[in-house]
């Protein structure tokens, strides 16, 4: 039976998450936001960058996701992840970056640094091997 557990758990767990999403239109908070011209959440703030030192920006693997989402970042300003991964009941087990040819593995509870230099300004999703069915966001400015 421990076998069946360990495919039956992550499979309905997939299947909840998937139809959570779906109802949500894909959003992580089910809350209307209060004002329909608020901008989204900046990250906590992070100390600055000496210069020629790449920004370190913690990134946690929870439950709920990549935390926090969105990140804020500027084009060509080096930055370092440090990414850990809290939690074995989603399908977040690496960080896909395609952008960047990043495809990284996150053991349980062990940071990994993952360093890239973001070179064009928008929207840079990230996320699972599984189509980024569990995504994060920076935003570049």
């Amino acid at each position: 039976m421990p076998f069946l557990s360990k495919i039956i758990k992550p499979l309905l767990a997939l299947t909840l998450s998937a139809a959570v999403l779906g109802a949500q239109g894909c959003s992580k908070d089910s809350k209307p936001a209060e004002t329909p011209t608020a901008a989204p959440a900046a990250a906590p703030s992070q100390p600055a960058a000496k210069p020629g030192e790449p920004r370190t920006i913690a990134l946690s693997v929870t439950e709920k996701g990549y935390e926090p989402s969105p990140v804020t970042l500027k084009q060509g300003e080096p930055v370092k992840l440090v990414l850990t991964r809290t939690t074995d009941h989603t399908c977040a087990t690496e960080i896909v970056l395609e952008e960047y040819n990043i495809n990284t593995p996150l053991p349980l509870n062990q940071p990994v640094e993952v360093a890239f230099t973001p070179n064009k300004t928008g929207k840079l999703v990230y996320g699972c091997a599984m189509g980024k069915m569990i995504s994060g966001v920076f935003m570049v400015e």
